[in-house]
């Protein structure tokens, strides 16, 4: 993979740069926002690893500028701010993971190969790129978004994998585990309220009215059910 590392410490930048390449990716550093704009912008990579901190623009701003013009490519925020409201903000903002610091790189390894897992199926299988229809919502993979009526629905691609899931087991009960392991990767969120966080996003975009949704329904205690 070309991964695209923003980090405003040397060390650490170097640090992350030098076990990613061991293991077989291709990797272009930045030291701060502008760098890592810059950076994306000419070397157009496959993930980009984005530190929250930095001089010249925030993690936070490189994120959005990037959501601007592209929205597919996976975006992992690396960053000693591990507060619940920095992790929505970051998954509002379209991240596709949050890993806290200090972090191992066998940790770092592992989420960029779960990326690589939940984002590859949108190009590899042309089922999936298949639209579909939930209710009074169409959903177009290939487009990143669902239609109600006239209007356009922006999605990211794990909204899109998230309501394939709930439309392929319609009427069922889908428990927590196996939306964190097919979306995420195998326990990839244990413990955690992520998909819960995800869910109440999705919900935002989706539902006429989030509040009472139509589309997706809590079964509590359980899990989540598309009617």
């Amino acid at each position: 993979m070309n991964i695209l590392i923003a980090e405003d410490d040397a060390r650490t930048r170097e640090g992350l740069r030098l076990a990613l390449v061991r293991a077989g990716h291709h990797v272009t550093t930045a030291a701060d926002g502008r760098q890592a704009i810059e950076a994306f912008q000419n070397d157009g990579p496959d993930i980009v690893c984005l530190d929250i901190m930095m001089p010249q623009m925030s993690g936070y701003d490189v994120c959005k500028a990037i959501r601007r013009v592209d929205k597919r490519v996976p975006v992992l925020f690396l960053s000693a701010k591990s507060e619940e409201v920095d992790r929505v903000l970051g998954l509002e903002l379209g991240a596709d993971d949050f890993l806290s610091k200090p972090f191992g790189v066998p940790e770092l390894l592992a989420r960029i190969a779960a990326i690589v897992r939940r984002c590859a199926w949108l190009l590899e299988s042309p089922a999936n790129q298949q639209p579909f229809e939930m209710h009074d919502l169409r959903v177009v993979p290939t487009e990143l978004r669902a239609y109600r009526g006239g209007k356009a629905i922006k999605l990211m691609a794990r909204d899109v994998k998230v309501l394939r899931i709930f439309h392929e087991r319609r009427g069922q009960v889908v428990d927590r585990n196996t939306i964190c392991d097919e979306a995420w990767g195998v326990d990839f969120f244990p413990n955690s309220r992520a998909l819960d966080q995800h869910i109440s996003l999705l919900r935002r975009k989706i539902e006429q009215n989030p509040l009472e949704p139509k589309i997706i329904t809590t079964v509590r205690g359980t899990g989540y059910r598309f009617e």
